[in-house]
């Protein structure tokens, strides 16, 4: 009987949802860690265009990126109506711009279904699946991936 209630309780994962652009996504909510309202960066040379640039986050340096540009959109035209969400997967860190935070989002594994093969650029590889709960579809990040990705980046930026 508590096994089955740990396994329902295991089924359920939050996520905070956000929108970029004309898209609704949710992250896990155990790899955010704060919240805060758009911060002016400081750009970086020979970044990728979807790198806003860095921030001084109580000392840290912080990568922050445009997620919409990342995911193939069209850059995001800044204003103080934009935030940026601190996500942090093992030993990395990094601040994502969105256009606005919406809520918490509790899931079961039955809710997330795979993601289409339609996406393009490699889209598909930061989504892990598509949460359809009523009349709502949320794309959930892999946040841990788009974390790499910028280790990544950062890496081939320091070597040239």
């Amino acid at each position: 009987m508590n096994t089955s209630s740990e396994q329902a309780r295991r089924d359920k994962r939050q996520y905070i949802t956000f929108h970029s652009g004309e898209q609704e996504f949710g992250a896990d909510i155990m790899t955010i860690r704060e919240i805060r309202g758009w911060t002016q960066t400081t750009p970086l040379p020979h970044a990728p265009d979807y790198v806003c640039g860095v921030i001084n986050l109580r000392g840290m340096v912080l990568p922050v990126i445009d997620l919409k540009s990342r995911l193939g959109g069209t850059p995001t035209e800044v204003s103080a109506k934009n935030v940026i969400i601190v996500v942090r997967c093992g030993e990395q860190s990094m601040g994502m711009l969105v256009d606005a935070v919406s809520d918490i989002l509790t899931a079961r594994e039955t809710d997330i279904q795979v993601t289409p093969e339609l996406a393009r650029d490699g889209q598909s590889e930061f989504i892990d699946g598509i949460a359809v709960l009523e009349e709502r579809m949320v794309a959930i990040l892999n946040v841990s991936r788009l974390a790499a990705m910028l280790t990544g980046t950062r890496a081939v930026s320091l070597a040239a």
